[in-house]
Protein backbone atom coordinates (compact mmCIF):
# COMPACT_ATOMS: atom_id res chain seq x y z
CA UNK A 1 0.00 0.00 0.00
CA UNK A 2 1.13 3.39 -0.68
CA UNK A 3 0.06 6.59 1.68
CA UNK A 4 -0.72 9.50 -0.41
CA UNK A 5 -1.62 12.77 0.37
CA UNK A 6 -2.96 15.84 -1.79
CA UNK A 7 -2.13 19.18 -0.18
CA UNK A 8 -4.60 22.42 -0.65
CA UNK A 9 -3.04 25.00 0.99
CA UNK A 10 -2.43 28.20 -0.39
CA UNK A 11 0.78 29.92 -2.22
CA UNK A 12 2.29 32.66 -0.96
CA UNK A 13 2.33 34.49 -4.23
CA UNK A 14 5.03 36.81 -5.59
CA UNK A 15 7.42 35.26 -2.86
CA UNK A 16 9.34 31.96 -3.64
CA UNK A 17 11.52 32.17 -0.04
CA UNK A 18 8.36 32.17 1.54
CA UNK A 19 6.58 29.72 -0.37
CA UNK A 20 9.71 27.51 -0.66
CA UNK A 21 9.69 27.40 3.45
CA UNK A 22 5.97 26.83 3.67
CA UNK A 23 6.28 23.86 1.54
CA UNK A 24 9.71 22.22 3.62
CA UNK A 25 6.70 22.61 6.41
CA UNK A 26 4.01 20.55 4.87
CA UNK A 27 6.25 18.08 3.75
CA UNK A 28 7.40 17.72 7.02
CA UNK A 29 3.61 17.48 8.02
CA UNK A 30 2.84 15.00 5.67
CA UNK A 31 5.92 12.97 6.02
CA UNK A 32 5.39 13.03 10.01
CA UNK A 33 2.26 11.30 8.71
CA UNK A 34 3.79 8.31 6.93
CA UNK A 35 2.82 9.68 3.33
CA UNK A 36 5.56 8.45 0.56
CA UNK A 37 3.62 10.57 -2.12
CA UNK A 38 3.04 14.30 -1.66
CA UNK A 39 1.01 16.14 -4.18
CA UNK A 40 0.95 20.28 -4.27
CA UNK A 41 -1.55 22.61 -6.05
CA UNK A 42 -0.12 24.62 -9.68
CA UNK A 43 1.95 27.25 -9.26
CA UNK A 44 2.39 26.76 -5.38
CA UNK A 45 5.44 28.22 -5.86
CA UNK A 46 5.40 31.59 -7.74
CA UNK A 47 1.74 32.00 -7.49
CA UNK A 48 -1.15 32.03 -9.70
CA UNK A 49 -1.81 35.98 -10.57
CA UNK A 50 -5.78 34.73 -10.87
CA UNK A 51 -7.99 37.98 -11.78
CA UNK A 52 -5.13 39.79 -12.44
CA UNK A 53 -4.83 41.49 -16.42
CA UNK A 54 -1.18 42.83 -15.86
CA UNK A 55 -2.76 46.00 -17.93
CA UNK A 56 -2.86 43.73 -21.32
CA UNK A 57 -5.92 44.48 -23.71
CA UNK A 58 -5.52 43.81 -27.28
CA UNK A 59 -3.11 46.25 -28.97
CA UNK A 60 -2.36 47.87 -25.09
CA UNK A 61 -0.14 47.60 -22.63
CA UNK A 62 0.43 49.52 -19.66
CA UNK A 63 3.07 50.71 -17.21
CA UNK A 64 1.48 49.16 -14.19
CA UNK A 65 1.12 46.04 -15.63
CA UNK A 66 4.49 45.61 -16.66
CA UNK A 67 5.38 46.79 -12.84
CA UNK A 68 2.89 44.31 -11.72
CA UNK A 69 4.15 41.18 -14.23
CA UNK A 70 7.94 42.00 -12.93
CA UNK A 71 7.14 41.70 -9.37
CA UNK A 72 5.54 38.36 -10.54
CA UNK A 73 9.04 37.18 -12.34
CA UNK A 74 10.49 38.16 -8.95
CA UNK A 75 9.07 35.74 -6.94
CA UNK A 76 9.30 32.91 -9.37
CA UNK A 77 12.52 30.25 -9.35
CA UNK A 78 14.86 28.71 -12.02
CA UNK A 79 15.55 25.04 -11.90
CA UNK A 80 19.03 25.75 -10.94
CA UNK A 81 18.50 28.24 -8.09
CA UNK A 82 18.77 27.82 -4.39
CA UNK A 83 14.84 26.55 -4.03
CA UNK A 84 15.07 23.34 -5.65
CA UNK A 85 17.81 21.73 -3.49
CA UNK A 86 15.74 22.88 -0.40
CA UNK A 87 13.07 20.74 -1.77
CA UNK A 88 15.21 18.13 -2.38
CA UNK A 89 16.53 18.29 1.27
CA UNK A 90 13.33 18.12 2.71
CA UNK A 91 11.89 14.90 0.56
CA UNK A 92 14.99 13.48 1.43
CA UNK A 93 14.88 14.04 5.12
CA UNK A 94 11.28 13.34 5.18
CA UNK A 95 11.05 9.97 2.89
CA UNK A 96 8.45 11.85 0.80
CA UNK A 97 8.26 12.02 -2.91
CA UNK A 98 7.03 14.79 -3.78
CA UNK A 99 4.78 17.14 -6.88
CA UNK A 100 4.84 20.55 -6.86
CA UNK A 101 3.68 23.26 -9.15
CA UNK A 102 6.22 25.81 -9.77
CA UNK A 103 6.57 29.07 -12.07
CA UNK A 104 9.31 28.54 -13.53
CA UNK A 105 11.93 30.66 -15.02
CA UNK A 106 14.26 30.08 -17.66
CA UNK A 107 15.72 33.13 -19.44
CA UNK A 108 13.48 35.51 -19.91
CA UNK A 109 10.21 33.07 -20.29
CA UNK A 110 8.32 31.74 -17.47
CA UNK A 111 6.62 28.58 -17.34
CA UNK A 112 3.93 26.80 -15.25
CA UNK A 113 5.82 23.41 -14.00
CA UNK A 114 5.67 20.46 -12.13
CA UNK A 115 8.51 19.53 -10.52
CA UNK A 116 8.79 15.40 -9.66
CA UNK A 117 11.15 15.35 -6.56
CA UNK A 118 12.40 11.84 -5.18
CA UNK A 119 13.73 11.74 -2.22
CA UNK A 120 16.23 9.26 -3.11
CA UNK A 121 17.66 10.80 -6.60
CA UNK A 122 16.72 14.55 -5.92
CA UNK A 123 14.97 16.59 -9.15
CA UNK A 124 13.42 13.03 -11.15
CA UNK A 125 11.62 15.17 -13.48
CA UNK A 126 10.28 18.76 -14.78
CA UNK A 127 6.93 19.26 -16.81
CA UNK A 128 6.29 22.72 -18.45
CA UNK A 129 2.58 22.85 -19.25
CA UNK A 130 2.11 22.59 -22.69
CA UNK A 131 -0.74 24.62 -23.32
CA UNK A 132 -1.15 27.60 -21.11
CA UNK A 133 -4.94 28.40 -20.72
CA UNK A 134 -6.82 31.54 -22.31
CA UNK A 135 -4.49 34.65 -21.23
CA UNK A 136 -2.24 32.61 -19.07
CA UNK A 137 -0.30 32.63 -22.11
CA UNK A 138 0.23 36.41 -21.64
CA UNK A 139 2.46 35.53 -18.58
CA UNK A 140 3.66 32.22 -19.47
CA UNK A 141 5.31 30.25 -22.23
CA UNK A 142 4.58 26.78 -23.37
CA UNK A 143 6.26 23.59 -22.74
CA UNK A 144 7.05 21.14 -25.44
CA UNK A 145 7.24 17.14 -25.72
CA UNK A 146 11.26 17.00 -23.89
CA UNK A 147 9.54 17.88 -20.56
CA UNK A 148 6.64 14.95 -20.31
CA UNK A 149 8.46 13.82 -17.25
CA UNK A 150 7.73 11.10 -15.37
CA UNK A 151 9.34 9.39 -11.94
CA UNK A 152 9.92 5.91 -10.77
CA UNK A 153 9.32 5.56 -7.06
CA UNK A 154 9.53 2.48 -5.28
CA UNK A 155 5.92 1.83 -5.20
CA UNK A 156 4.91 2.81 -9.10
CA UNK A 157 5.52 5.38 -11.58
CA UNK A 158 4.60 8.85 -10.80
CA UNK A 159 3.98 11.22 -13.87
CA UNK A 160 2.07 14.54 -13.63
CA UNK A 161 -0.37 16.53 -16.04
CA UNK A 162 -1.03 20.29 -15.05
CA UNK A 163 -4.64 21.93 -15.19
CA UNK A 164 -6.38 21.57 -18.48
CA UNK A 165 -3.83 19.55 -19.84
CA UNK A 166 -6.55 17.12 -19.05
CA UNK A 167 -9.31 18.07 -21.64
CA UNK A 168 -6.22 17.48 -24.07
CA UNK A 169 -6.77 13.46 -25.16
CA UNK A 170 -3.57 12.86 -27.05
CA UNK A 171 -1.89 14.35 -23.84
CA UNK A 172 -3.22 11.69 -21.33
CA UNK A 173 -3.29 9.35 -23.84
CA UNK A 174 0.88 10.02 -24.13
CA UNK A 175 0.76 9.59 -20.59
CA UNK A 176 -1.30 6.22 -19.94
CA UNK A 177 1.74 5.30 -22.62
CA UNK A 178 4.76 6.40 -20.44
CA UNK A 179 3.35 3.98 -18.23
CA UNK A 180 1.66 6.30 -15.23
CA UNK A 181 0.21 4.65 -12.56
CA UNK A 182 -0.07 7.57 -10.09
CA UNK A 183 -1.30 10.54 -12.26
CA UNK A 184 -0.85 13.63 -10.51
CA UNK A 185 -3.28 16.74 -11.76
CA UNK A 186 -1.74 19.67 -9.91
CA UNK A 187 -4.74 22.61 -11.15
CA UNK A 188 -6.14 25.62 -10.23
CA UNK A 189 -9.72 24.79 -11.33
CA UNK A 190 -11.97 24.94 -8.18
CA UNK A 191 -15.27 24.00 -10.05
CA UNK A 192 -16.84 21.26 -9.63
CA UNK A 193 -17.28 20.22 -12.65
CA UNK A 194 -13.62 19.85 -12.38
CA UNK A 195 -14.54 16.50 -10.13
CA UNK A 196 -16.23 14.68 -13.80
CA UNK A 197 -12.81 15.57 -15.14
CA UNK A 198 -10.77 13.66 -12.86
CA UNK A 199 -13.31 10.28 -12.51
CA UNK A 200 -12.95 10.35 -15.94
CA UNK A 201 -9.59 10.42 -16.25
CA UNK A 202 -8.84 7.79 -13.15
CA UNK A 203 -11.08 4.94 -15.44
CA UNK A 204 -10.08 6.26 -18.92
CA UNK A 205 -6.45 5.46 -17.96
CA UNK A 206 -7.13 3.18 -15.01
CA UNK A 207 -4.89 5.49 -13.18
CA UNK A 208 -4.92 6.61 -9.74
CA UNK A 209 -5.58 10.57 -9.72
CA UNK A 210 -4.43 12.60 -7.51
CA UNK A 211 -5.37 16.60 -7.82
CA UNK A 212 -4.84 19.76 -5.60
CA UNK A 213 -6.01 22.80 -6.13
CA UNK A 214 -4.83 25.57 -3.26
CA UNK A 215 -7.82 27.10 -1.20
CA UNK A 216 -6.46 31.08 -1.81
CA UNK A 217 -7.92 34.29 -0.74
CA UNK A 218 -7.91 37.84 -1.11
CA UNK A 219 -6.46 37.89 1.88
CA UNK A 220 -3.01 35.86 0.79
CA UNK A 221 -2.21 38.23 -2.47
CA UNK A 222 -0.32 41.43 -1.38
CA UNK A 223 -2.99 44.36 -0.23
CA UNK A 224 -1.28 46.70 -3.15
CA UNK A 225 -1.67 43.48 -5.69
CA UNK A 226 -4.68 44.88 -8.36
CA UNK A 227 -7.27 42.47 -9.49
CA UNK A 228 -8.77 43.46 -12.54
CA UNK A 229 -11.90 40.55 -12.80
CA UNK A 230 -13.97 39.93 -9.77
CA UNK A 231 -13.63 35.84 -9.45
CA UNK A 232 -17.50 34.43 -8.68
CA UNK A 233 -16.72 33.79 -5.07
CA UNK A 234 -15.69 37.67 -4.07
CA UNK A 235 -12.61 37.10 -1.72
CA UNK A 236 -12.14 33.41 -2.22
CA UNK A 237 -10.12 33.06 -5.35
CA UNK A 238 -9.62 29.65 -5.20
CA UNK A 239 -12.06 26.87 -3.58
CA UNK A 240 -9.89 24.14 -3.61
CA UNK A 241 -11.98 21.08 -4.72
CA UNK A 242 -9.04 18.75 -4.17
CA UNK A 243 -9.27 15.02 -4.46
CA UNK A 244 -8.15 11.53 -4.86
CA UNK A 245 -9.51 8.79 -7.21
CA UNK A 246 -8.73 5.46 -7.14
CA UNK A 247 -8.69 3.32 -10.94
CA UNK A 248 -12.10 2.06 -10.61
CA UNK A 249 -13.31 5.85 -10.04
CA UNK A 250 -13.91 5.30 -6.73
CA UNK A 251 -13.45 8.65 -4.45
CA UNK A 252 -10.89 7.85 -1.98
CA UNK A 253 -10.65 11.34 -0.48
CA UNK A 254 -12.52 14.83 -0.86
CA UNK A 255 -13.52 17.22 -2.57
CA UNK A 256 -12.95 19.55 -0.34
CA UNK A 257 -14.06 23.28 -0.88
CA UNK A 258 -13.19 26.32 1.00
CA UNK A 259 -10.99 25.45 3.82
CA UNK A 260 -6.84 24.38 3.78
CA UNK A 261 -6.89 20.64 4.16
CA UNK A 262 -4.77 17.87 3.52
CA UNK A 263 -6.21 14.70 2.04
CA UNK A 264 -4.82 11.55 2.69
CA UNK A 265 -5.62 8.30 1.29
CA UNK A 266 -4.03 4.45 1.45
CA UNK A 267 -3.69 3.60 -2.80
CA UNK A 268 -3.14 -0.17 -3.71
CA UNK A 269 -1.45 -1.21 -6.67
CA UNK A 270 -4.03 -4.10 -6.61
CA UNK A 271 -7.12 -2.22 -7.60
CA UNK A 272 -5.18 -0.95 -10.98
CA UNK A 273 -4.46 -4.82 -11.78
CA UNK A 274 -7.54 -5.77 -11.31
CA UNK A 275 -8.80 -3.26 -13.58
CA UNK A 276 -7.23 -3.94 -16.38
CA UNK A 277 -9.27 -7.27 -16.93
CA UNK A 278 -11.19 -5.12 -19.32
CA UNK A 279 -9.75 -1.56 -20.54
CA UNK A 280 -6.38 -0.70 -21.20
CA UNK A 281 -6.22 2.24 -23.34
CA UNK A 282 -2.83 1.68 -24.22
CA UNK A 283 -2.68 -2.16 -24.86
CA UNK A 284 -6.03 -4.38 -25.68
CA UNK A 285 -8.28 -1.64 -26.07
CA UNK A 286 -6.23 1.04 -27.74
CA UNK A 287 -6.76 -0.71 -31.85
CA UNK A 288 -3.65 0.43 -33.26
CA UNK A 289 -4.67 -0.62 -36.71
CA UNK A 290 -7.12 2.42 -36.83
CA UNK A 291 -5.88 4.90 -34.41
CA UNK A 292 -2.11 5.58 -33.99
CA UNK A 293 0.06 8.49 -31.94
CA UNK A 294 3.52 10.02 -32.35
CA UNK A 295 4.76 12.01 -29.41
CA UNK A 296 7.71 14.27 -30.62
CA UNK A 297 9.81 14.51 -27.88
CA UNK A 298 12.83 16.36 -28.84
CA UNK A 299 13.76 19.44 -27.41
CA UNK A 300 12.59 22.83 -29.35
CA UNK A 301 15.27 25.71 -28.88
CA UNK A 302 14.09 29.12 -30.66
CA UNK A 303 17.96 28.89 -31.87
CA UNK A 304 19.98 26.58 -32.58
CA UNK A 305 23.83 27.36 -33.13
CA UNK A 306 26.07 24.86 -35.29
CA UNK A 307 29.59 24.45 -36.76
Amino acid sequence: MTKAAVIQSASIPFDAEAATTKAERLIAEVGAAGADLAVFPEAFIGGYPKGTAFGAAIGIRTERGREEYARYSAGTIALDGPEVPRLEQAAAEHGVHVVIGVIERLGNTLYCTALMISPETGLAGAHRKLMPTGTERLVWGFGDGSTLDTMDAPFGRVGSVICWENYMPLMRQAMYAKGVQFYCAPTADDRPSWQATMTHVAIEGRVFVLSACQYLTRADLPADHPIDVEAPHGDVLMRGGSVIIDPAGTVLAGPVFDEETILYAELDLSVKTRSHLDFDPVGHYARPDVFSLTVDTRPRQAVTFTE
